[in-house]
């Protein structure tokens, strides 16, 4: 199977049990996740099947949307409430400050990641490092928080949703407003709500993707690659320029079937949308297949479209 499933991960399970679990309910070995959500979160974990499992980079870089509360007053070695506790604080701040500080964070920002992140060290994951009662000294990281937005303050709790770049850490984004504060803050509960196109009102549970294998159905909930790049402008290539993307290879206009393609749309990828910023387009070869994902540009004075990331089977 080929293709991207959009799964709701419960809590207790690492993304990596997810992946394992998959394996043995879909019957593939060739599966992987698109970026880490802590054993204690849940939401939204789209998985790749099959050739979709080139998507995992391209997923990991997307923006991710979470629901969180953050607990003022008190600060642990995990940024989350189940760490060691390193301090208590009395949380003697108006709402009025809390806001201001939470609202703060919109924009960049250079934000350090936790010891306890599986980012690498030296060849060594820092969670492992830090298991060990090593901390090492990590490099700030600037991260962009597009969308904030506080739902209810009942001190010492804040609940608050945000929008933000690919490998920012809400813990650490707790963390921070507490320190910010004077009081200090972990977080208490995550809930990742968006990963680009994928929502959590059509993600599906461990157990209900098990129901539709069993009754043949999981196709349904399978999204084809294709269709992740669905706001990229469709070419489609004349049958001789077949072979130039059978093999991974740049062509020119002249190459692909102008009445087939959407080359109307072409002006589009200059305007608004992150893959019209990157002038992206999706690839199909004469026969209807798609092959890749591909990005325009000028080459020797004509228009050219160099491969991005190819998918045949």
């Amino acid at each position: 199977m080929n293709g991207v499933l959009n799964i709701y991960k419960e809590a207790g399970f690492t993304s990596h049990d997810v992946v394992a679990k998959l394996r043995g309910i879909v019957k593939q070995k060739k599966i992987g996740h698109t970026g880490t959500l802590d054993p204690d979160a849940e939401g939204v974990l789209p998985v790749c099947l099959g050739n979709a499992t080139k998507l995992c980079g391209l997923l990991s870089d997307k923006e991710k949307t979470y629901e969180a509360v953050l607990l003022l007053g008190q600060t642990t070695d995990t940024q989350d409430v189940s760490g060691k506790v390193l301090s208590t604080s009395p949380v003697n701040v108006e709402e009025e400050a809390v806001r201001k500080a939470v609202l703060s964070f919109l924009g960049d920002y250079d934000q350090i990641p936790p010891m306890y992140s599986a980012l690498k060290v030296g060849g060594k994951k820092l969670y492992e490092l830090a298991r060990e009662g090593k901390e090492v000294e990590r490099k700030p990281r600037r991260v962009r928080i597009l969308d904030i937005q506080i739902h209810w303050i009942r001190l010492p709790e804040v609940s608050f949703s945000v929008t933000c770049s690919s490998g920012t850490y809400i813990r650490t984004l707790c963390a921070d407003i507490g320190e910010l504060l004077g009081c200090g803050g972990c977080m208490k509960h995550l809930l990742r709500t968006r990963v680009d196109r994928f929502e959590i009102g059509e993600s599906l549970r461990l157990g209900e993707v098990e129901s539709l294998m069993k009754e043949g159905k999981i196709g349904e909930a399978l999204l084809p690659v294709e269709e992740v790049f669905a706001a990229c402008p469709k070419l489609y290539m004349k049958k001789e320029g077949d072979r130039l993307v059978h093999n991974g290879n740049l062509f020119f206009r002249e190459d692909m079937d102008e009445n087939l393609s959407q080359t109307g749309a072409l002006r589009e990828i200059r305007g608004e949308g992150q893959e019209a910023e990157k002038g992206q387009v999706r690839v199909y070869d004469s026969s209807g297949c798609f092959v890749g994902l591909y990005r325009r540009q000028a080459e020797q004075g004509r228009e050219s479209f160099r491969p991005v990331k190819m998918f045949l089977s």
